[in-house]
Order: C-alpha cells, then sequence, then structure tokens
C-alpha cells in the first residue's frame, strides 16, 4: 500500500510538471529529456500494476499456506457434461456429483474450485458469509478458506444467476454424521411435504368396458415445505401438489366423495373439467371443514383434464396448491409405453421475497398483480431435483409425461432439455393427431397435455418452462436416464477422416 501511494503521488508530480512546461520536452543536461505526460503516466501505470500483482501474488501465496493448516480440505470441478455440477476430486468424494463435505465444529475448512468446462462459475455458502471469485477459463481455480463454529447443515453452491437452480448445489455437513442424520431426521418430521412424486401414476385402463369408478377426496391444509428452509401453508387435495392423478375411461360412471379435514380453516370445493354440468362438480361440492359432499358424473369425452379448487377466490385456493389431473382414456386405451410421468406446474404468490428464509404468506395483491415470486414443478421448489423424485427411465425405453398447469395465472412453455417429442397432444385432445418432432409446446393456465419420447442417451435431462427466467424462481426438474451411450447419435468430438 505504501509503494503504491508513493507510485502514484509520483504520477501526479510528473503531470503537474508537465502541465507547467510550454514545450514538449525539456533537457536536463544531468538526466536527458525529460518523459511527456502520457510517457510518464505508462510509466506508473506500469509500476502501479506491477505492484497489484506482486500484492495478489502475495495474497495467493498466503491463501495456499492457509489451505495446508486447513483441517479439512477439499477440491471440487465444475461441470457441464450432464446438467449443471460440482465433480470432487480425490480422496472419498472422487467423483461424486455434488458431495457431501463433511467437516466438525471448528475446524478449519478449505474448498479448491477448479473451473473444468470454461464456463464461469464461483462457490458460496450464504449461512457462512463464504463468496469465492468468479472463474472465468477452463483450469482456473481458487480457494476459500473458513472456519465453522457450529454444527449443522449448510448449502454450497454457484451464485451466478441460474447456476444454483440447474443442479449446481451440494450440502456441508458440519458435526458427527449421526448428529447429521439425527438433526435431518428430526427436521424432516417437523416440515412436512407436498410433494407429488411423478412415477405415482395409476394404471393403465386399456380395453375394458365402462364401470362405476368410486373417487375419495380430502381437502387437506398444512405447513410444509417451499424451498430450503423456507415454509408456506398450502392448501391441497390428499396432502399432496398436484393431487391425485385420477384415471378413468370414457363411458365411466364417476362417483366422487370431497372431505374437508376438521381443524380447516377455509370451506373448499372442486371442479373438474372432464365434467359435463354446471361448475364442473363446484355446485355440488361446497364443503365446509369437518363436512363431506359428493356427485356423481358420467365421463362422456376422452382427455387429459385439469381439476381445481373452485370456491372464491378461486386463484388462490390454486395457487396454494389445489389442483391437479384426470385423465379420461378413449376406448381401448392408450398405447403403450415403459414410463407415464405425472408433472404440473403452478405459481405461489408471497409477500417475502423469493429465497427468505422462514415461513412464508400469502400475497392477495401479487396475485392481483400476477407477479409470483415462486414457480414450481409438483409443489416446491427443486421438487423434481431431488434424488427421490427426479424422473428415473432407461435408455431405449419410452416415455409419456402428462403434464398440466394449475396456474392459476401462468402459460407454460414445456419444455425437455436434450429430447425432443415425437409426439405431442396439443390441449390434450388425445383423439386428435398428434403432433410430432416437436421441441416445446404451449400449455395454458387450467390447460394440458401428453407428450411422448424415446430416451436414446444416458444423462440428465432438464424439465423447463422456456421462459426461463422462470428456472431461478425455482422451476426445473430432472429426468435421469440410465443405460449405455450410442456414440452414433450424440458423443463428444468430431470424427477422424
Amino acid at each position: 500500500m505504501k509503494r503504491t501511494l508513493i507510485l502514484v503521488l509520483a504520477l501526479v508530480t510528473l503531470l503537474a510538471f508537465s502541465a507547467c512546461t510550454t514545450k514538449p520536452t525539456a533537457v536536463n543536461p544531468q538526466f536527458g529529456e525529460q518523459p511527456s505526460a502520457a510517457e510518464a503516466e505508462d510509466v506508473a501505470v506500469a509500476a502501479i500494476t506491477a505492484d497489484q500483482e506482486a500484492v495478489a501474488e502475495e495474497a495467493a501465496t498466503r491463501a495456499r499456506v492457509t489451505a495446508q493448516e486447513a483441517d479439512v480440505s477439499y477440491t471440487l470441478v465444475t461441470s457441464t457434461a450432464s446438467g449443471m455440477a460440482f465433480v470432487g476430486q480425490g480422496g472419498d468424494i472422487d467423483g461424486e456429483v455434488n458431495p457431501t463435505l463433511t467437516a466438525e465444529p471448528g475446524d478449519v475448512v478449505a474448498i479448491t474450485l477448479i473451473n473444468g468446462d470454461g464456463v464461469m462459475h464461483d462457490f458460496a455458502i450464504e449461512e457462512l458469509g463464504v463468496q469465492s471469485e468468479q472463474l472465468t477459463s477452463e483450469g482456473a481455480e481458487t480457494t476459500v478458506v473458513f472456519t465453522v463454529d457450529e454444527a449443522g447443515e449448510y448449502e454450497y453452491f454457484c451464485s451466478l444467476p441460474g447456476h444454483r437452480q440447474a443442479g449446481m448445489s451440494g450440502t456441508l455437513l458440519v458435526g458427527s454424521s449421526q448428529e447429521g442424520e439425527a438433526a435431518e431426521s428430526e427436521e424432516s418430521a417437523q416440515v412436512a411435504s407436498v410433494v407429488h412424486n411423478p412415477a405415482d401414476v395409476p394404471e393403465p385402463i386399456g380395453d375394458r368396458g365402462p364401470q362405476t369408478v368410486r373417487v375419495d377426496l380430502v381437502a387437506r391444509e398444512l405447513e410444509a415445505q417451499l424451498a430450503e428452509g423456507t415454509t408456506y401453508t398450502y392448501w391441497t387435495f390428499n396432502g399432496t401438489v398436484p393431487g391425485p392423478f385420477i384415471r378413468v375411461r370414457v363411458g365411466d360412471t364417476v362417483e366422487l366423495t370431497l372431505t374437508n379435514e376438521d381443524g380447516s380453516m377455509f370451506p373448499h370445493s372442486i371442479d373438474l373439467h372432464a365434467v359435463n354440468g354446471p361448475g364442473g362438480g363446484e355446485v355440488y361440492t361446497q364443503t365446509a371443514p369437518g363436512e363431506t359432499t359428493s356427485f356423481t358424473f358420467t365421463a362422456l369425452n376422452p382427455g387429459l383434464y385439469v381439476y381445481h379448487c373452485a370456491t372464491p377466490s378461486v386463484a388462490n385456493h390454486i395457487s396454494n396448491g389445489m389442483y391437479g389431473l384426470i385423465l379420461v382414456e378413449p376406448e381401448g386405451g392408450l398405447p403403450e409405453v415403459d414410463r407415464e410421468f405425472y408433472v404440473m406446474q403452478g405459481e405461489l404468490y408471497t409477500v417475502q421475497p423469493f429465497g427468505e428464509s422462514g415461513h412464508a404468506d400469502f400475497s392477495h395483491e401479487k396475485m392481483l398483480a400476477e407477479q409470483p415470486e415462486y414457480y414450481t414443478f409438483n409443489g416446491a421448489v427443486g421438487a423434481l431435483t431431488s434424488e427421490e423424485n427426479a424422473l428415473r427411465a432407461e435408455v431405449g425405453e419410452t416415455v409419456r409425461i402428462f403434464f398440466g398447469v394449475g396456474g392459476p395465472n401462468a402459460t407454460s412453455s414445456f419444455h425437455v432439455i436434450g429430447e425432443i417429442f415425437d409426439r405431442a397432444y396439443p390441449f390434450a385432445s388425445l383423439t386428435s393427431d398428434p403432433l410430432t418432432n416437436v421441441q416445446t409446446i404451449t400449455v395454458p393456465p387450467g390447460g394440458a397435455t401428453m407428450v411422448e419420447f424415446t430416451i436414446e442417451e444416458p444423462g440428465t435431462y432438464i424439465l423447463v418452462d422456456h421462459a426461463l427466467s422462470r428456472v431461478e424462481r425455482g422451476l426445473a426438474g430432472h429426468l435421469i436416464a440410465e443405460g449405455e451411450e450410442t456414440v452414433d447419435v450424440f458423443h463428444e468430438g468430431v470424427s477422424d477422416h
């Protein structure tokens, strides 16, 4: 710092001298020709730059020394080979994607980040105030060194917009594994989940004849996890978002019963878009807390339909999670596929801004302004990127996704990154010829679609709404495909000729 100050003063003096000289140059018998202002500036700036580089090198040396003295050290390499992720390098985490890092209270932790893909990345742990510099080129690296004082679970992530949501996050577990598992178990017991597993789909009906089908639904209000560290009071059908996937065939008689749990704060109802009759059933199902209502309808039109609560404020009830899909299969059933999944998109309007920890409260004003804080697949931020709820398939299998938008307001541009829909049914018209080779399909609120495709290559495929800024508001899912690579379809590099 002292050296830099001297150089700056020298620069100022030289510039002042030059400004007061009437000739372009002056000759001093002892020192020769005096420098011009521009030359003086160049010399001083070069000296300052050299000084800054020396300071930076000294800081890097100190960081290396500190890292060597750390109690625990880890190396993570950034990767975009299959989504975005941190990949462990060396030791017990070698090759692991977003590995769980461990330490004990009081440990000095050193984490070295290496840019492995040439994309700009960094490393952050918000709760601990850890933030690395940004790495902009492949092979660049940086090390952060910090002390952890308290036991607990801390999320590490890349803080660049969208990278965390695309998969670049993991856990630093401080404390013994037993303590961590106990804390995790206790936290899970205290905070419920409303996420509907996308693989939870009833078996296909096939070519059976019409029959009577009984459907029992329960309106349930509960506090559950909206995002890491954030809870919300959801209103649900049967405790999940979306509600149960109802599957019948054309001509079936459906007897539907709705029970509103004791302890609910609000009345609830149901409107099924598959119903031919006033209100889609809501005229018979305005159900007070602790009461039960029912009605019967015949499924006349094949298709994939949204259902939702229709109690005022209808948009409020929908936003809080009261929506789902009912499939009315055509006569003879649907073509056979290997895997079927159930995914719905919704948005939540909260007083607190996106990502703020604690309990989030509903904002009627933001809902009317159509300014959601959160967009979700199946009820919560990152619901379908988790290990337990990601979609899973094998290479060579055919996949069908029943996709709907609860809303209440936003239209979706549904897209699976790295896949093309072999068949897509706009507006879920299952008796019309499907469109083929579709990249992205538009689905309005209160609408649905059915898409089908074959998995050609292993890897992680990301489900998004191609209004891609919504990824940064929580809207992403993973389809994980396992199996052998098919080099004639997709491979790294170019062929030798």
